[in-house]
């Protein structure tokens, strides 16, 4: 997955599912984001301005971190999940290549050996 840096911290590269295209942000930067915004004196708005995320999605991460779900395991958003899904499903066809060409291989291999011999 390409990253993107954004100041300290670093988002992920924006994922396409069908016609929507959604940026998939690390925890790393929602804390940072969330820390702004608490800790840092600005308004949802300014946040969201300066990190170019929706105040809305700023709010809901915020929810998220008082609750103690910001972080927490299973917390991942569809579009992380889709984006993991697709990386796997891709490493998965690559695997079963790579298994039938050494299929193929040890059969070629075998049959070199048996004619070999006589």
């Amino acid at each position: 997955m390409d990253t993107i840096k954004c100041g300290r911290v670093a988002i992920t590269q924006a994922v396409t599912i069908g016609e929507n295209t959604e940026a998939v942000f690390t925890n790393e930067f929602k804390e940072e984001a969330v820390k702004l915004a608490v800790e840092g004196g600005l308004s949802l708005a300014e946040v969201g301005r300066r990190l170019s995320i929706s105040p809305q999605t700023l709010k809901n991460w915020i929810v998220k971190h008082q609750s103690g779900r910001l972080n927490a395991p299973g917390s991942r958003s569809v579009s992380e999940l889709e984006a993991e899904i697709s990386k796997l499903r891709k490493e998965l066809a690559e695997a079963r290549l790579e298994k039938e060409i050494i299929k193929k291989a040890m059969a070629y291999l075998a049959r070199g050996s048996q004619t070999g011999t006589r």
